[in-house]
């Protein structure tokens, strides 16, 4: 749900992805922004394969589609499940914790994990399930990586909540890799991995203790609400509670979730660690909250979680419970957890990175060391945009993004929008990036930069039909 965890705080589905990562930003209308100007391609439909095999299954493609070559090479290598990485041992720290934290009568853990999901995903799982309006940001192609107009790459793992609820479960974990369209630095990169956890009781558990309360209004009538008459503006929802539920079913389901939640960031980051609750808004939550630590003088996110929208537990089937969810990201846990300077080392197969973490204590966590630390080389590109096209409507700087990874993959460090023109006389934009490069595992010479440079600016008129400067 991540609550969309990200690394920096984003929702869709930021309930990280129940919330992280995912990202749920402010609803604008995408539909607006695309149809108000011509746009640019993203680089994958200059030669566009009617189909697309993925995962083993064939996809018909069109105009949605801008998943890369590049991207789709990272489907099945499981960072996440890999032995020693320190993405699993984050996994199995939270793991552990939850099979400890809720057992049943014969002490087997009551959390089920689900960790080898099939990441294709279609838009009704990915959005409409979750109640993630129809023109919400999180939705355009800038954001996701379609493969149709019907299925993209999941952008959270909050995106099976409904499927596993419609199975019968009531508390599980789904941890994996989640796909976003991001810019390019030293925390951001397209693919990262999420953590999802679900729970639901009904009201003999809940009031175990005081049966005489009860989980719903006896105003509320039950039934279904219609899609149509969701309210997806914070600004209209009351954070206190849903119009459904009982204060008391709310206040002890929110004690539950909280008490668990900080269980788990003592058990990552020691029990003296400082924290606090932030009222925050989701669109598949509500009430939702952010938990921050303090970590180097610094408030920091790390996870997103809330009271499970009914709505959704209801097109699942489930009528007479009530949940709660929260969503965490990885990377984030682990560059803090192992003081890791760069996400791309996360996807590192240099042994000098990865023989520095084990499995053997996963309590005992060392601080990366870094093995080498090789010179950037930065050159700057600058073109002219189409004369059809606008600088804030009709580029999308994501495209230019996924169009270096693709070119020059994990060489590139960071990238930056550096400048904007438009000539006074002429009308015509301009855009100025300026790329680092930095290999992390050899020094690269200013050459092999430079060729490299050349092959991302003639992609960039290739694809874009942009004039280089």
């Amino acid at each position: 749900m991540q609550l969309s965890l990200r690394l920096p705080p984003a929702a869709l589905c930021r309930l990280a992805s129940v919330v992280g990562g995912s990202r749920t930003r402010s609803s604008s209308s995408a539909a607006a922004t695309e149809k108000s100007a011509p746009t640019l391609s993203p680089p994958a439909t200059s030669s566009q394969p009617a189909q697309l095999e993925v995962n083993g299954s064939t996809y018909a493609t069109d105009s949605w589609t801008n998943v890369t070559p590049k991207i789709l090479s990272y489907l099945g290598a499981n960072k996440h499940l890999q032995r020693d990485h320190p993405l699993s041992i984050i996994r199995q720290r939270i793991v552990d914790y939850f099979y400890g934290a809720y057992r049943n009568q014969r002490g087997n853990p009551l959390f089920s994990v689900y960790d080898k999901m099939n990441p294709v995903v279609t838009v009704q799982q990915n959005f409409d399930n979750l109640l993630i309006p129809s023109d919400h940001v999180s939705r355009q192609k800038s954001d996701c990586y379609y493969i149709n107009k019907h299925q993209l790459l999941r952008a959270h793992t909050t995106a099976h909540q409904v499927e596993l609820i419609s199975g019968g479960l009531d508390n599980f974990l789904v941890v994996g890799e989640v796909y976003r369209r991001d810019e390019i630095d030293s925390t951001h990169y397209p693919v990262f991995h999420q953590a999802d956890a679900v729970r639901l009781v009904t009201k003999d558990k809940l009031f175990e203790r005081n049966p005489g309360l009860e989980l719903f209004e006896e105003t509320w009538s039950g039934k279904l609400a219609d899609p149509r008459h969701i309210l997806p503006s914070a600004k209209i929802m009351d954070q206190t509670k849903q119009p459904c539920h009982t204060l008391e079913a709310v206040k002890l389901m929110e004690h539950e979730m909280k008490h668990v939640l900080v269980g788990l960031t003592k058990d990552l980051f020691g029990p003296r660690i400082k924290y606090r609750w932030v009222d925050t808004y989701f669109p598949f939550t509500q009430p939702s909250w952010e938990l921050e630590i303090y970590f180097k003088d610094n408030w920091l996110e790390v996870l997103g979680c809330g009271i499970m929208r009914h709505e959704i537990l209801q097109q699942a089937g489930v009528h007479q419970s009530i949940g709660y969810a929260f969503g965490v990201g990885l990377e984030r846990l682990a560059m803090v957890l192992f003081d890791i300077p760069d996400i791309r080392l996360f996807w590192s197969n240099d042994s000098g990175f990865l023989s520095q973490f084990s499995e053997k204590d996963i309590h005992n966590l060392p601080k990366y060391k870094a093995i080498s630390h090789y010179p950037q080389c930065t050159n700057d590109l600058s073109f002219w945009l189409p004369s059809d096209v606008e600088l804030d409507a009709g580029f999308s700087p994501n495209d230019f993004y996924d169009l270096v990874r693709s070119v020059a993959g994990d060489m590139v460090e960071q990238i930056s929008l550096v400048d904007k023109f438009k000539h006074p006389k002429t009308g015509k934009n301009s855009l100025c990036f300026r790329i680092v490069y930095r290999h992390m595992e050899r020094t690269l010479t200013q050459a092999e930069v430079n060729e490299v440079h050349k092959q991302i600016a003639a992609a960039s008129v290739d694809n874009f039909n942009v004039q280089i400067r």
